[in-house]
């Protein structure tokens, strides 16, 4: 290795010959923390502009990891130390003209003339040896390797806090649900308990880690409801939580139009509830003065049957684009509409795409101005645009600008729930199920 002086900076001119020794020992000594390589001897010799290296560890192997940097985009290649030491050798003596090898026991700024003239600066090292995890251990809300008592009773953990490798996806999903109930904390009121209501709760997994969650581990005063169609799950749920000793956390046999034994209501959890149940759900939120709405749609169909754009056919005559723009464009209704009553929303990634399509989370917090004229006129904008009639606004109408859009409702539209349908039977309360649909 050449020899370093650690009190003082001391520059060398070598041969190309000597750089290729300092680049050998480095790698045989795995002493590079990092590596960067600028300043192109040719620029029309490659199209990326820098190149930055650094260890990482993969399946239990030392690898380095080359980020190629292009003008709009950057691209990693993971080598071996042996095919790492070839390449960086190749990037000094082929394509860059100045680098920067910091390693553990010296940086070396190196500068390379036209003529291939080399020249080493050396100075003391500025930087420690990290983690070279690839992948570092992410540090969840619920950690694997510690048991939660409700996480071991739903089969999720074993009894010594492994999570099961089956159970992993689920895990994460309930952990990435507490990270998104960790960032609302501050605007849930304090110093009196909280009511917190979870519409079409099902087999209630996140229910229980929200329960966990605010009341074990945050040691919040609370009451939550579950509230679900099937009587058999509630009962299930009802019996783990008395075996859990979770003394605040009920669940009840119910629809959302039909529950009215609450007048207030800090925060409103809706997952899974299908079409226009959600929609039923955010009524209910907004008329409580819910501080804090979480809400993952699903099966999104009102608008299919209601968008209607010329322009726009060339995606609307595919049905599975139609379906999924409707979804979207259903979504966006419900967050302006949101915004427009008074909350500031965002629309989140829940879980990753190959878990699940149904993967956004519409997240509000109360608080904000609402109903100014610019955003009502870009809501309506876009609403007549697609020609949508959305269930959210009729049942909202008189807490939105000049009474919503009270139009003459066709047959099974309009404000009033309890119209008829084609058989004269009573539509109240049906497209209210707050029932997950059977592949959520």
């Amino acid at each position: 290795m050449v020899t370093v002086d650690q009190t003082k900076s001391k520059v060398r001119c070598t041969p190309v010959d000597s750089l290729r020794k300092l680049i050998q020992d480095i790698f045989e000594q795995n002493s590079l923390i990092t590596a960067t390589w600028s300043q192109l001897r040719r620029r029309d010799n490659v199209s990326y502009t820098k190149v930055q290296v650094k260890p990482v560890t993969l399946k239990n192997q030392l690898h380095y990891q080359f980020a190629f940097h292009y003008t709009n985009k950057v691209l990693h290649e993971n080598l071996t130390p042996d095919e790492a030491a070839e390449r960086m050798t190749l990037l000094c003596e082929e394509t860059f003209r100045q680098g920067l090898l910091c390693t553990t026991d010296a940086d070396y700024q190196i500068l390379i003339s036209k003529k291939y003239k080399v020249s080493i600066l050396t100075k003391s090292p500025s930087k420690t040896a990290v983690d070279l995890s690839h992948n570092r251990k992410k540090q969840y809300v619920l950690e694997d390797g510690v048991p939660v008592s409700f996480l071991v009773e739903l089969g999720i953990m074993s009894e010594e806090g492994r999570v099961l490798a089956r159970k992993y996806d689920k895990f994460r999903q309930i952990n990435r649900f507490l990270e998104m109930v960790q960032d609302v904390i501050p605007h849930l009121p304090e110093g009196r308990p909280l009511t917190i209501v979870d519409f079409g709760c099902g087999k209630s997994y996140l229910t229980f880690a929200l329960y966990h969650y605010l009341s074990v581990q945050q040691r919040r005063s609370l009451k939550i409801i579950g509230l679900d169609l099937k009587a058999d799950v509630i009962e299930h749920c009802n019996d783990l939580a008395n075996k859990l000793h979770y003394g605040d956390l009920k669940f009840l046999v119910g629809d959302i139009a039909d529950y009215d034994e609450l007048n207030e209501v800090d925060m409103v959890v809706t997952l899974h509830a299908c079409d226009t149940a959600t929609d039923a759900a955010l009524e209910k939120a907004v008329r409580w003065g819910a501080s804090v709405i979480l809400s993952v749609p699903c099966c999104q169909h009102e608008l299919f049957d209601q968008i209607e754009s010329n322009v726009m056919n060339p995606l609307l005559s595919h049905g599975i684009l139609k379906e999924r723009f409707s979804a979207l464009a259903t979504d966006a209704i419900r967050a302006k509409l949101l915004d427009l009553m008074g909350y500031k929303t965002q629309l989140l990634e829940f879980i990753d795409m190959e878990h699940t399509p149904k993967n956004i989370l519409i997240r509000a917090v109360r608080g904000q101005a609402g109903q100014t004229a610019d955003m009502w006129n870009e809501y309506t904008a876009f609403r007549d645009f697609i020609h949508a009639d959305p269930y959210l606004e009729r049942a909202c109408a008189d807490l939105l600008p000049g009474g919503g859009k009270l139009k003459e409702a066709a047959p099974n539209q309009g404000a009033d729930a309890s119209q008829e349908n084609s058989n004269g039977e009573s539509t109240k309360g049906v497209t209210q199920d707050a029932s997950h649909c059977d592949h959520c």
